[in-house]
């Protein structure tokens, strides 16, 4: 009777001890065709079919004060070459973690499921139709420019307004079949986007391609859901692009009115260290949150690059950036062979037109450097949606994942009605960091 006694005691000490929370469980992931490349937030783990083991506590809510928990959301991209690459958010939350006394002890995200089944699309079914591209030539001035009027008639329509999971951007068709190009930013993380139409149309968006280091992404609609084509929008070669030349930019900012047009000028034309690969197109045309994505627009109704940042900083007005439509053009280029790239020395030929001059105050996009590498930080906020801005431009909402060039960054999170969160991260190369940020209600 006493060994009987002392049994159930050590069975209940051993059950105090090891709650539930720290035994280990299951991750798996499998897709169709098997084989694909399966990526954790940017670390390659194995192929599919795979499994990991995680704590318990990933799985579900935490129960004691000595459960794993999960402090960071999850991203899995799954790819394999002839196929899509498609990315897959494993976790939900972020959830607030609050003893029986209430104290909180901080967020926590979980799994959503201990397996996640991921179908893959052939290139060749995504990418349909064809790239509209006018490339410089003898005749590039005597196309005929368009009347503003004329111009957002036209362009308007193959514009659309992206949704996704506390984030919203711009992009545009690229093809009559379905394919929208936007920023990788406005992408990340997400498997699907709501696109909203500017006839008031909403369709299902996969993304189907991300390019984190150009900060482009490509993503499908089926256009048997609303006509048999979508309009779409004509890609001018960089080398059309005139230092100031008049351009509107077409997007969604968040506090106004969706498929909102401003316009400005091109000021300068290059490549920048601060910005990021790629050439840019420095204008003046006013950029807001939510115009990530859309469209630069040239008098003749071609797009000159993607709206992707601007600068925010005390005493600097006016100044933003697009991505030029030649990098989008490199990109296409990897599933419509027929499109031609863009080269190194075809880029860095971008001059302003002979005639003009810079004007003496116009701000210089800096030179080139060397790249030393780039590592990744992973943001999220309390409460979702915050607006990032990194060393004073703007990238996107919260949550994301973010690749950054090594050295110091100034890190800023702003939410209405909340105090700005402030950090200065060090990024090292290959490095990965995740930041969980709480932003305070304003005094």
């Amino acid at each position: 009777m006493a060994s009987r006694s002392r049994l159930r005691f050590y069975t209940l000490l051993l059950f105090l001890t090891c709650p539930a929370d720290a035994l280990a469980d299951r991750l798996r992931i499998t897709s169709n065709p098997p084989g694909a490349t399966v990526e954790i937030d940017g670390v390659a783990m194995g192929a599919t079919p795979f499994e990991k083991e995680y704590p318990g506590g990933y799985f579900h809510k935490t129960r004691t004060s000595f459960g794993a928990r999960l402090e960071h959301p999850m991203v899995a991209r799954i790819s394999l070459a002839g196929y899509t690459t498609k990315d897959v958010i494993l976790t939900e939350g972020p959830m607030e973690w609050v003893s029986l006394y209430g104290r909180s002890h901080g967020d926590y995200w979980l799994l959503k499921s201990s397996h996640f089944q991921v179908d893959l699309q052939p290139v060749t079914e995504t990418f349909t139709g064809e790239i509209s591209a006018e490339f410089s030539g003898a005749s590039v001035d005597l196309r005929p420019e368009l009347s503003r009027e004329e111009l957002i008639r036209r362009s308007k329509p193959a514009v659309v307004c992206l949704k996704g999971l506390g984030k919203m951007g711009s992009g545009f068709f690229v093809t009559g079949t379905g394919v929208i190009a936007t920023n990788a930013h406005v992408a990340w993380g997400q498997e699907s986007l709501l696109a909203l139409l500017p006839g008031g149309q909403q369709l299902d968006g996969k993304v189907v391609y991300i390019d984190e280091d150009l900060d482009i992404a490509l993503v499908k609609v089926n256009p048997s859901a609303v006509s048999a084509e979508f309009p779409h929008l004509k890609l001018a070669d960089v080398h059309s692009v005139r230092q100031g030349e008049s351009v509107i930019a077409i997007g969604n900012p968040g506090d106004g009115l969706l498929f909102s047009v401003t316009r400005g000028i091109v000021n300068a034309i290059g490549k920048s260290s601060l910005n990021g690969p790629g050439t840019w197109v420095q204008t003046d045309a006013i950029i807001n949150p939510g115009n990530s994505g859309g469209p630069l627009i040239n008098t003749r109704g071609e797009v000159i690059g993607i709206n992707t940042l601007k600068i925010i900083k005390p005493g600097v007005h006016g100044i933003a950036f697009a991505l030029s439509s030649s990098d989008l053009l490199d990109v296409l280029h990897r599933f419509y062979p027929d499109v031609s790239a863009s080269t190194t020395e075809r880029v860095s030929a971008v001059r302003p037109a002979a005639a003009e001059e810079p004007e003496a105050d116009e701000p210089a996009i800096p030179a080139p450097e060397a790249s030393s590498g780039a590592g990744t930080i992973i943001i999220s906020s309390v409460p979702d949606g915050a607006e990032i801005f990194l060393d004073e431009k703007f990238h996107g909402n919260t949550p994301a994942t973010l690749r950054l060039p090594t050295g110091s960054h100034a890190i800023v999170l702003k939410f209405p009605g909340r105090a700005d969160w402030k950090r200065t991260l060090e990024v090292l190369k290959s490095s990965k960091v995740t930041l969980r940020a709480t932003l305070d209600r304003a005094p």
